[in-house]
């Protein structure tokens, strides 16, 4: 049971709780006095405990750690060995399980802006290639997002303003949000194609969930001219074309949105708040709420504040990931110690905590 979490009706909104407070919910996955750590992503192995973690020394640039914990995320190994070539990181760094037509899995990491690169592990994480280019492109935040679409094929999702996407490019007016498609379990990518963008707003940083029927992915965007709130779009092709993008309710308005499904169906929607008028605007945050929430633009049912963060923004790129036996594990980067550089948090909500502090919520663990 958690006993320290704040809760409040918010006027034609989502319950907001706040679980900033509750120490014993928080892990520490890595910390370097006098050194920036940020930017964390992960991936779940097939066992449901054996989970690795990266992220770049420093804000988005700069060299990548690995970490491994093989117990779902609540004790992490040392910093393991890496290529060489992720000393060169120029981005945030992404990884994902992919799998090719006959089942081969691999783990394949990207590196962004120019060009792409990825460095692959067929051997569940123990050795990696060097980082390569996967094409002649760049993207910012790349890659942001990855779905399946058919047998050893997925669809994978970044977004730039025309400086990154060619050698020597320059800034044109606006984002645009880019797929590149592979058919080879993540081995080679297609060209990039644009897939969203507005003349009125800057949308970035995709997060992609599909529909419980799986027949519509929803993809959630930020506004980064901070003029509207986020974006969503919808497609019903696997990620081939795509709704026109519109704007998001109040409570998902916020920063590098990361979906996962909780064990009853609902949404869990892992991001850094950035409403203007939103008590924890700059915080990290999680929204609860169900797919028709988000069809609908609806406010869902909870918000949640997951980490208090001492710094006007910087926070909360999430990894998000759900144990076998339906706990959430949230990990991400943020100022969580007041003049301190930020390091990497993980939080861990099992069924029986979700249930007991949102009762409506009924989990089948």
């Amino acid at each position: 049971m958690i006993t320290t979490a704040i809760i409040t009706a918010c006027v034609a909104g989502p319950i907001s709780v706040d679980l900033a407070g509750d120490t014993a919910l928080q892990r520490t996955v890595d910390q370097e006095a006098g050194q920036y750590l940020g930017h964390p992503s992960t991936v779940l192995l097939p066992d449901g405990m054996t989970m690795f973690c990266v992220y770049p020394k420093g804000h988005g640039r700069g060299p990548i750690v690995l970490k491994r914990s093989d117990d779902g995320g609540r004790t992490w190994s040392e910093r393991l060995k890496t290529p060489a070539s992720w000393e060169t990181s120029k981005e945030t760094p992404h990884v994902y399980e992919m799998l090719s037509a006959d089942g081969v899995r691999r783990l394949v990491l990207f590196s962004g802006l120019y060009p792409i690169r990825s460095s692959i592990s067929g051997d569940d994480g123990r050795t990696w290639s060097e980082l390569e280019a996967i094409g002649t492109y760049g993207g910012i935040v790349a890659v942001a997002d990855v779905m399946p679409t058919a047998a050893g094929c997925y669809s994978a999702v970044f977004h730039d303003d025309g400086r990154f996407l060619r050698q020597a490019g320059e800034a044109d007016s606006g984002f645009k949000v880019y797929a590149i498609d592979t058919t080879d379990g993540g081995i080679s990518w297609s060209e990039p194609r644009v897939v969203a963008e507005l003349p009125d707003a800057h949308l970035c940083e995709p997060g992609l969930v599909q529909s419980p029927d799986e027949a519509w992915w929803a993809m959630l965007l930020r506004e980064n001219s901070r003029k509207k709130n986020s974006h969503i779009c919808f497609s019903n092709d696997s990620g081939k074309t795509w709704s026109a993008p519109r704007e998001l309710p109040d409570a998902l308005t916020g920063d590098r949105h990361q979906c996962i499904y909780l064990a009853d169906g609902r949404l869990m929607v892992s991001f850094r708040d950035t409403h203007p008028k939103s008590p924890w605007c700059g915080d990290w945050v999680a929204w609860i709420g169900s797919w028709g929430d988000l069809e609908h633009c609806s406010g869902g049912d909870y918000l949640v504040r997951l980490s208090d963060n001492h710094h006007r923004w910087d926070c909360a790129y999430p990894a998000l990931e759900r144990l076998p036996d339906g706990t959430i594990v949230a990990i991400t980067y943020g100022h969580w110690i007041k003049g301190e550089p930020p390091f990497i948090r993980a939080v861990h909500l099992t069924p029986k905590q979700i249930a007991s502090l949102f009762p409506e919520i009924e989990t089948d663990q």
